[in-house]
């Protein structure tokens, strides 16, 4: 949008100080050159009035100080300012590929990793009001919890219905990875972005992670990996005849596969072995992504002399026919 009028050679302004001397001069010619009219009978002046065209005697010399006024203006050369926050014009798009599968329920996190990561993922929800933000899940298999949208109500609400065991057990972080993808694919934002989060090693699916994370690159999308759990056995949930029961089991988590993945899309690898971690790890992908838009402010200036100088002709045009003209005067 336009913004304030600024002056490239502000210098140039100074000559408007030249106009009242001009104004002044010209006062004092006209004193001089008006004629000593004497009456015999003052009674002869009363009643006379003045032409139009005498009352307008002036115009061309007013036209001519407005003429000098434009031109010295147009000198200064005036610009108008637009300014463009990709932030806000463009925004970010981005993606959650959320893990749901049956070793989420791990209770090294409070209540569970499952919760812990819903609750994240939907603080980091509120943290970007501007943005499109869409989710998938994975497990065994993959789909779309909610595309691209603005309507955060609805994806947080979407997000808190979420569960283990929604569709077949395992975890298939490349087609996770893919379905994320295929939704951001054909979007124009300035920036991509997915934030893959998982808590094992890819077992299943038919496509490999790493080709998953060449196609990011290929569509110019960053993906931030997030490997959660602690660090050993963890507390897990079975179900008996007798009840719940805790055991001890190790959940290992492909490191070097969600490293790999990360920095063949420009993004990086977080590992989150605690709920604060995890809430800090959103925050700073948050921060990232703020810095990245940045760069891309920009001021773009439109010259706005233009206008000014055909103006200026104009006036002086009128100025020339009404001097030749209608207001001539005889030497």
């Amino acid at each position: 949008m336009p913004g304030d009028i600024t002056f490239a050679y502000k210098p140039f302004l100074y000559l408007l100080s030249v106009i009242p001397l001009l104004v002044a001069w010209y006062i004092w010619k006209e004193k001089d050159r008006t004629a000593d009219i004497r009456y015999v009978h003052a009674e002869y002046a009363k009643g006379v009035k003045k032409s139009l065209r005498l009352r307008l005697l002036h115009l061309p010399f007013v036209l001519r100080m407005i003429v000098l006024c434009l031109l010295i203006v147009a000198l200064a050369r005036p610009q108008s300012s637009s300014r463009t926050h990709d932030v806000t014009v463009e925004g970010i798009d981005m993606m959650i590929a959320l893990d749901i599968s049956g070793s989420m329920i791990a209770e090294d996190f409070k209540p569970n990793r499952m919760e812990a990561a819903k609750n994240a993922a939907i603080e980091f929800i509120d943290m970007r009001p501007g943005d499109r933000i869409g989710m998938t899940v994975f497990s065994g298999e993959s789909f779309t919890l909610c595309p691209l949208t603005t309507d955060h109500g609805l994806l947080k609400e979407l997000t808190r219905g979420l569960t283990t065991g929604m569709v077949e057990d395992g975890t298939a972080i490349g087609d996770g990875l893919a379905t994320a993808i295929n939704r951001l694919r054909e979007s124009q934002a300035i920036s991509k972005v997915i934030i893959l989060l998982t808590d094992g090693i890819n077992n299943t699916g038919v496509i490999d992670p790493l080709t998953a994370a060449e196609m990011a690159a290929l569509y110019d999308i960053r993906v931030y990996t997030i490997g959660v759990g602690s660090d050993g056995p963890v507390p897990y949930p079975f179900q008996t005849p007798f009840g719940v029961q805790y055991r001890n089991v190790e959940i290992p988590v492909d490191e070097e596969l969600l490293q790999e993945m990360a920095d063949i899309t420009g993004g990086q690898y977080f590992w989150a072995q605690t709920q604060g971690a995890l809430e800090s790890i959103y925050r700073e992908i948050d921060q990232m992504e703020r810095t990245k838009i940045d760069v891309t402010e920009y001021t773009r200036m439109h010259d706005e002399f233009l206008i000014l100088v055909l103006l200026a002709l104009a006036l002086l045009g009128l100025e020339g026919i009404l001097k030749n003209t209608w207001l001539r005067t005889i030497p």
